[in-house]
């Protein structure tokens, strides 16, 4: 085990707890990208650009949502959240999106098909598999999500 600051082991468990926090904001903005991007026809870049930047809209969001229920001033939830999220939603969204521009004609492939669903579902499951221990190595020296702990 790894240790947040010098007092507390992060466990492979407390990596996938914080991993999934993430994923939560991160897939809620990547899907939603995805479908508006596919819907209107956008190109594949316009589609990755408007994927990424709600992922990591979202992603912020939830985490203030939380810390501004502990009495952060929004300034500072803001802070926590980009301490918090930035790299891990970073990493995430490096694998997804090229994950999806990987698997040939998948964000052309509609939002009826198969293939668009399946290939989405899988971006997020290998994205959340990299983060994990992305998420454990910055939690053991006290960044990352450890930051957002004492709010919890």
């Amino acid at each position: 085990m790894e240790h947040i600051g010098h007092a507390m082991p992060v466990s492979w468990a407390m990596a996938r707890q914080a991993t999934l926090h993430c994923l939560t904001g991160c897939a809620i903005g990547e899907v939603l990208g995805m479908v508006i991007g596919t819907a209107l026809g956008l190109h594949n870049a316009g589609t990755v650009v408007l994927s990424v930047a709600l992922a990591f809209v979202f992603g912020y969001a939830l985490t203030m949502r939380g810390v501004l229920r502990a009495g952060l001033p929004f300034r500072q939830a803001l802070g926590v959240a980009l301490a918090a999220d930035t790299v891990s939603i970073a990493v995430m969204e490096v694998i997804d999106n090229t994950v999806m521009l990987a698997v040939p004609g998948a964000i052309d492939a509609g939002l009826g098909t198969a293939l668009f669903w399946l290939s989405l579902a899988g971006s997020l499951a290998l994205a959340f598999v990299v983060t994990v221990p992305v998420n454990r190595w910055l939690m053991g020296r006290g960044k990352g999500h450890a930051v957002v702990h004492q709010y919890h």
